[in-house]
């Protein structure tokens, strides 16, 4: 049966059904750009609102009269939300159309926005950052599916790059462009910036973006939603929170306990389902299993590094949180760079050389960065590392992107989307938990032996964090600054231990890629031999 609407262009009424598929392609170059801006303006609002509230927490705890814990869950909320809801979604954007999915997310995310921004308790504002999640996660796989099923093979590479650049570096324009309004403004005016990214993308949506769909015989598979929910939700419960509340407390081997529960049973009933919301038998490609976890390492390693250079700018360098995000644009501005170079050199090299190329620049970054750093060097000891690794990610990420995308089908381009989406948010968060647990462990036993000689009070406060020892040497004290000093240097040495275990997973993923790496597919190797 045809889902055509004769008053519609074939591009507008793109129905994906079986073996005589219509071309999803979409002809006209300048709809082209016009699509690919719509989906890198709305995945950019999604993205700035993951990291836009931690330039606030001290606002938002003040305004609200939050606890710390309250400020943190306003925070991992939105994240643990959109996580969990992003391959049954995805899936919903294949069988309901992408283009209405799109424009539903875009119009919840907005007005939950709106909510936050006007949230007079903790209760509301918890309840706006749980509906901003739901709407992210109708809108970020539905940006890329478009993407995948409305551009030609020979300009795919390139628009996947692009969107990978803005999924990369977004969080870090978020962050800026949040701390500019926090600092000039108020808090509140946080979500202004994805409102109006939202408005602007539902309007060209509205005009550019095609609908397309897949159509099925079977059910949608609602069980095997359920359980992939409550898999990434316990799972992220578990690493988000494990840090804060104890990684043996009750909560958090209970959220264990259900998300290997439920991946257990997810498993089992997808091999037996017979439309599968995510085919595991695909795991069996190289190109798939490569593709995630080279996205889940690399994810993780910048969010563990990006937890110890922003503080290292404020709270060693003492710079302000405007000045602080302005130094990450180095790394952002030439990993959204490198990933509009990096198609053009998958094609050329293979895209196992391409990734493995950008992972040991990566690796290269963080020893850098291990090696150089110091009090006294400033952020030029930084530069470096920082530099390897903007490139490095860059090259990587877009041809791993890809490897996942390549790997479905086309009529299952929202859940391959959302599988890429979900490889990026698990991965944030392990490497928040790994290389943070690092990085606070390696502080603790840095500064104990620096303690000696300090008053007691002063001591244990020091001994807590660095911020404790920057609020002590503004107040004055004789032994204030010789106590902050010892800070700043317990600081930098357990940034050293944080970056050598970056340093060692990335190794281990640079001989993943040279094993199991994706291969060149074989349209590129003839084109490539043509050439």
């Amino acid at each position: 049966m045809s889902s055509f609407d004769s008053s519609t262009s074939p591009e507008d009424a793109i129905l994906l059904h079986g073996d005589s598929l219509p071309d999803p392609t979409v002809h006209d170059p300048a709809r082209r750009r016009s699509i690919l801006i719509t989906v890198c303006i709305a995945l950019m609002a999604v993205i700035a609102a993951v990291t836009g509230l931690n330039v606030a927490q001290p606002h938002l705890a003040l305004d609200l009269g939050a606890s710390q814990s309250q400020v943190l869950w306003m925070i991992n909320l939105y994240a643990i939300s959109l996580a969990s809801l992003l391959l049954p979604l995805g899936a919903v954007g294949d069988r309901w159309g992408r283009k209405p999915v799109l424009l539903i997310g875009l119009a919840v995310f907005g007005v939950a926005n709106i909510g936050s921004a006007l949230a007079p308790s903790v209760e509301v504002m918890l309840g706006a950052r749980f509906l901003s999640g739901v709407g992210a996660a109708m809108i970020m796989p539905v940006t890329l599916s478009v993407i995948t099923s409305a551009f030609p093979d020979e300009e795919r590479s390139k628009a996947i790059g692009i969107w990978t650049g803005v999924a990369g570096a977004g969080g870090i324009l978020g962050m800026f462009l949040s701390a500019v309004l926090v600092d000039f403004l108020s808090w509140r005016w946080l979500f202004a910036l994805p409102v109006v990214l939202v408005a602007v993308a539902a309007v060209m949506a509205l005009r550019a973006v095609p609908n397309s769909r897949q159509s099925s015989e079977h059910r949608f598979d609602t069980v095997g939603s359920v359980l992939s929910l409550l898999a990434i939700m316990g799972a992220s419960f578990v690493l988000h929170e494990g840090p804060a509340i104890g990684w043996t407390a009750a909560p958090t081997l209970f959220g264990f306990a259900v998300s290997i529960a439920a991946f257990i049973a997810f498993v089992w009933w997808e091999l037996r389902h017979p439309d599968p919301l995510l085919d595991i038998r695909l795991f069996r490609k190289r190109s798939l299993t490569s593709g995630s976890v080279s996205l889940t390492t690399w994810f993780g390693v910048q969010a563990g590094v990006f937890i110890v250079l922003y503080p290292f700018f404020q709270a060693v360098l003492g710079w302000s949180g405007l000045r602080a995000t302005l130094g990450l644009m180095p790394m952002a501005l030439l990993m959204m760079v490198f990933s509009g170079v990096a198609p053009l050199l998958s094609a050329r090299i293979g895209p196992k050389t391409t990734i493995a190329g950008g992972v040991l620049l990566g690796a290269t970054g963080l020893a850098l960065m291990s090696l150089l750093v110091s009090v006294d060097g400033g952020y030029l000891s930084v530069l470096p590392g920082m530099v390897a690794m903007g490139i490095g990610m860059g090259l990587a990420m877009a041809p791993s992107t890809e490897a996942i995308t390549s790997s479905l089908p086309r009529d299952q381009q929202g859940v391959a989307s959302a599988l890429n989406d979900v490889t990026r948010e698990l991965g944030t968060s392990l490497g928040v938990a790994l290389l943070g647990a690092v990085f606070a462990a390696g502080y603790t036993s840095a500064i104990a032996p620096r303690l000696a000689g300090f008053p007691g009070d002063a001591a244990r406060l020091a001994g807590q964090n660095i911020a404790n020892a920057m609020a002590l040497a503004d107040g004055g004290l004789p032994y204030a600054d010789s106590l902050y000093r010892a800070a700043q240097e317990a600081f930098v040495e357990s940034w050293q231990q944080a970056m050598w275990v970056g340093v060692g997973v990335m190794a281990l993923l640079f001989l993943f890629i040279v094993l199991r790496g994706p291969e060149r597919p074989a349209s590129t190797e003839s084109t490539s031999a043509k050439a």
